[in-house]
């Protein structure tokens, strides 16, 4: 301590014939408050971590604001959405009381274009709103009845000088100003003349308000259409072209150019994007053999999650595959054929990364002083090294940003991230963040399959798209709650993904489930949300598992895989057996109906047997008219069950009583419908209807 600062002196401990006296404690004063407002705006919804990270939507994504407003005594109340847009500029939309006399209300509206928008709810005052419920109740009851006519041209004429009133919206207020002061006429037929449709519809477009309350401006993050609704399709590169050399024994690698040659029919499917697992160089060290066993021979590929060779690492493409051209000219293939390339990023070392020499210091240091190697109990990854964010995390940082603009710069649009959830949040926070600077087109796609406070939070600061629990969601209980969870709240941020099956996940009931599990999960996968994927093989239905796990033999992760596709095509010896024509269909019907191309429209419906999931999806077209869909699937997959589909009719904007016909976007049957329907389905026709409601 330096000499001229005095040292604290110890408190003094008093003598036991000491009188004690108990400090007064101090004055409690409150935390200052932020002013409510003359009319209260409260609970305003979707609002994200109490405003501190954005709520999300996709250009002409319709999406539902809701607030409590309200105010003392009887006076009309009425309340307003603002949208800012990214230069500033203010855009207002009437809400709706959706509980008359319980305070909540409600709009629907969209952004038009990409960017950082706000949005805020006012609360105000509606003098005209006060005048007309006064009007008629005594007007029809004979009180006061000249008065309230004269009270309503007051009101009426201040209305007139409203910013942005046309006019002919100014004229359809001078004639009810008339209309009030035609003393010859009945009080009534002047009440009637001066209360309109057309009037009305002005003054709802243009209010008189006043003592108008804004709330706090919400932030917006406003996407592209990708981020929301798309189809993926994954394949391994090295399997597409991969034969097995019957007179050199050995496996043949596909390349980027003989993986090129699969992306037609990807297309021809109808998928937006494929999908690659990692390209980069391999590592040889503790490399892995078939089925994740620690044997592997001299031919053996390896896992392409060890990545990193002394042919270079995570910012490298594998010398087997091809190199930089072969990769450019792949992601123009997929270009021309109108679809997008995802790359794998896997933020993990093979023992032979150019990471691991150079940087030791990014890696954990065991007592023993070896390099702590990937552990998920009880699986172990002794070919895999994880990154150690703690000792030097701006050099990581720096190191993962530079390879990233390496893909963006020869045409990734879209990152599927692998485990994001045992890398710092904030890291993912700031990455995101700072591509999006210069690149907001890049979509990024969480594989965190782990607690849902982590799952949720990464798409709080940054993952457009998350992989979700379907897989494991099987009867129809659990998918309609499921599907009511991640379409309500959460679909202010997280939008979840739906993929039937992975590279690492073949759940029992796939395994054991036949054509028609399979047939009945991609289907619920490409309608119940609007962004869904495949994993190649699926057309194949690849069933058979490993013992004691819930993945597939012989995994594709460790060994090549040739599936003869020529085999499935016209004329094949395999023609008709592939799931090919059912995946392209689910691709059409999602193309054709926009209602399945949204998130937050999901309403579930009643089925007398426990064992069918019937729900719908509702959207309004640009002409006005709605286009909505019926799904009723069948959970089980081994028998045939019959049972009656009861709709909620008013979620469909049909009367309770309401007739309507329907046509199975499956097999074009036809059928007239109502509240109560009856459903065959079932292995030995369809497993579900998809219903075009026809109105």
């Amino acid at each position: 301590m330096s000499p001229d600062v005095a040292a604290p002196r110890p408190p003094a401990i008093p003598s036991p014939s000491a009188t004690v006296v108990t400090p007064a404690p101090p004055p409690v004063t409150a935390a200052p408050q932020v002013p409510i407002g003359r009319i209260p705006v409260q609970d305003v919804r979707p609002t994200v971590d109490h405003g501190a990270r954005p709520a999300k939507s996709v250009v002409g994504e319709p999406f539902e604001i809701t607030a409590t407003v309200f105010r003392e005594g009887h006076d009309a109340v009425n309340a307003s959405v603002v949208l800012t847009d990214p230069d500033g500029a203010s855009h207002r939309y009437p809400m709706t009381s959706t509980n008359p006399g319980l305070n909540t209300w409600a709009a629907t509206v969209t952004a038009d274009r990409q960017g950082t928008w706000s949005y805020r709810v006012e609360g105000w005052s509606d003098p005209f709103g006060t005048w007309m419920h006064d009007a008629t109740i005594k007007i029809h009851a004979d009180v006061d009845a000249e008065l309230m006519l004269h009270e309503g041209v007051k009101v009426l004429t201040r209305a007139l000088d409203v910013p942005d009133r046309t006019p002919s919206g100014r004229q359809l207020i001078r004639d009810a100003i008339t209309a009030l002061r035609e003393g010859e006429h009945f009080p009534l037929a002047r009440l009637h003349a001066a209360t309109t449709p057309e009037l009305l519809a002005e003054l709802r477009a243009h209010p008189l308000r006043e003592f108008v309350s804004p709330g706090a401006d919400l932030p917006l993050l406003v996407e592209r259409p990708l981020a929301l609704t798309g189809s993926w399709y994954e394949i391994f590169p090295r399997s597409e072209g991969a034969y097995y050399d019957e007179e050199a024994e050995r496996w043949v690698t596909g390349t980027l150019r003989t993986a090129m040659k699969r992306l037609p029919a990807i297309a021809d499917m109808g998928f937006d994007v494929v999908y690659l697992t990692p390209i980069h160089p391999i590592g040889t060290t503790a490399r892995k053999g078939p089925n994740n066993t620690l044997d592997a021979g001299p031919e053996d590929p390896g896992s392409p999650y060890a990545i990193g060779s002394p042919d270079g690492g995570h910012d490298a493409i594998h010398p087997e595959l091809g190199d930089f051209d072969d990769f450019d000219a792949f992601v123009a293939r997929a270009r021309e054929l109108g679809m997008e390339v995802a790359l794998d990023i896997a933020l993990q070392c093979s023992p032979d990364h150019p990471w691991v020499a150079e940087h030791p210091e990014w890696f954990t240091t065991r007592a023993d002083g070896t390099i702590a190697y990937a552990e998920n109990p009880p699986k172990k990854y002794q070919d895999i090294y994880p990154l150690n964010f703690d000792n030097d995390p701006a050099g990581i940082y720096r190191a993962v940003r530079d390879m990233i603009q390496v893909w963006i710069d020869h045409g990734v649009t879209l990152f599927r991230v692998d485990n994001p959830h045992t890398k710092p949040v904030e890291f993912w926070q700031w990455l995101i963040a700072d591509v999006a600077k210069d690149h907001p087109d890049i979509i990024w796609l969480s594989e965190a399959f782990t607690k849902p406070a982590m799952m949720h939070t990464l798409a709080k600061v940054g993952f457009q798209q998350s992989y979700t629990y379907y897989a494991w969601r099987n009867t129809a209980h659990e998918l309609g709650e499921y599907a009511e969870e991640v379409s309500g709240e959460a679909g202010a941020y997280m939008r979840p993904s739906f993929w039937p099956t992975t590279h690492d996940i073949l759940t029992p009931y796939m395994q054991l489930g036949g054509t028609a599990a399979w047939k009945v999960r991609a289907a619920l996968a490409a309608t119940l949300v609007p962004t869904w994927g495949i994993y190649a093989g699926y057309e194949l239905m690849e069933h058979v598992a490993r013992p004691g796990a819930e993945e597939q033999i012989d995994n594709e992760k460790y060994q090549f895989k040739d599936r003869r596709w020529f085999e499935y095509e016209p004329g094949g010896p395999k023609e008709g057996q592939s799931l090919a024509g059912w995946l392209t269909m689910l691709n059409r019907i999602r193309r054709e109906h926009r209602s399945l191309q949204l998130l937050r429209n999901f309403t579930r419906h009643h089925v007398d047997d426990g064992n069918l999931l019937a729900f719908s999806k509702t959207a309004t077209l640009p002409d006005g008219t709605e286009d909505t869909v019926v799904v009723v699937a069948n959970l089980d997959p081994h028998s045939t069950r019959e049972s009656v589909v009861r709709l909620q009719m008013p979620a469909l904007g049909l009367d309770w009583d309401a007739r309507f016909a329907v046509t199975d976007l499956i097999t074009g049957a036809e059928w007239d419908w109502g509240q109560a329907n009856y459903v065959r389905l079932g292995p030995d026709t369809e497993p579900l209807h998809i219903l075009h409601v026809r109105r």
